[in-house]
């Protein structure tokens, strides 16, 4: 289905700390220019925890329309709910609507029969395909091999964005599963040797900021042109660092900002990035090779 870089992209606000809609367009736009695989619309870098569910579903409907069928639009609608989920999975339906990304239940702590059944109870529900989400580092359940192993015999379960940043964590689930099921990295620290061994591409982060780059290393690690991956994986290493010395999506939201193609504005309980972090992400961004403006 999808390879190489799949941007989970920021959501943009305005001043009135509404959704900025003009502003999506350029970014979308800006995506599909710079030859991003795929965009990923109201996950954690989408800043859905704070979302209404009107303005969840008008988000993807918008960025669904605006996209026109130039790079395909995977959908954020997880929860820890089953229901909720089930139920904004299905008011989102659309055409274009490539797939579904369906984060492990955060807060409530399920057991692994527990997540299971969340999963399968979605698959079954939906008619798009649904792209498992694990992230233990911000849901505390983290979801084994084996249960991933589990949901992947469900034919509408194809793939699995594995955030841990482990790579033994990617040869469990290659030994599990079938040479079908799509494995995506969700850390950008070390997508490089994800996708070298065995995996399929990056929902990635640093991708909203250097989308050309991100792209052009997923397709050099893909190739097995790993002098060139390795070159390219180190410029964009300090870019890396700097996204995440706050919680993401703070930091990455002022990097774009900074590129002129939104404004920086983020919502509450998430605060503007640190003013002592600004000349690292400026280096980083130079080091990466990244315009300093690219106002439309």
């Amino acid at each position: 289905m999808f390879k190489g870089s799949l941007v989970a992209l920021v959501t943009p606000f305005d001043g009135n700390n509404r959704v900025d809609y003009a502003s999506l367009k350029r970014l979308i736009d800006f995506h599909v220019e710079q030859g991003s695989n795929g965009l990923v619309i109201a996950g954690t870098t989408g800043e859905s925890a704070t979302l209404t569910r009107s303005e969840h579903i008008e988000l993807i409907g918008r960025a669904i329309e605006i996209a026109a069928g130039r790079l395909p639009i995977i959908a954020g609608t997880g929860s820890n709910s089953t229901a909720q989920t089930i139920e904004l999975s299905l008011a989102v339906a659309d055409p274009g609507v490539a797939a579904y990304l369906v984060v492990v239940p955060y807060y409530n702590k399920p057991t692994q029969e527990g997540l299971f059944l969340h999963f399968s109870a979605i698959a079954e529900a939906v008619d798009k395909p649904v792209m498992l989400y694990n992230v233990p580092g911000r849901t505390v359940a983290d979801m084994r091999p084996e249960t991933v192993a589990r949901l992947a015999d469900h034919e509408n379960v194809f793939a699995i964005k594995e955030a841990t940043g482990d790579l033994e964590r990617l040869r469990q689930i290659r030994a599990l599963v079938g040479d079908d099921f799509r494995l995506y990295s969700g850390d950008d620290f070390t997508l490089r040797s994800f996708i070298e061994q065995g995996g399929h591409g990056v929902v990635t982060v640093s991708g909203n900021v250097a989308p050309a780059q991100v792209a052009k290393l997923c397709r050099l690690a893909a190739d097995g042109r790993a002098d060139e991956a390795k070159a390219l994986d180190q410029q964009l290493q300090p870019l890396n660092r700097a996204l995440f010395l706050e919680s993401n999506p703070i930091p990455v939201k002022w990097a774009v900002s900074e590129m002129g193609l939104m404004e920086s504005h983020i919502r509450l309980p998430l605060t503007p990035y640190s003013e002592r972090h600004h000349d690292e992400m400026r280096a980083a961004m130079r080091t990466a090779g990244v315009a300093a403006e690219v106002k439309r």
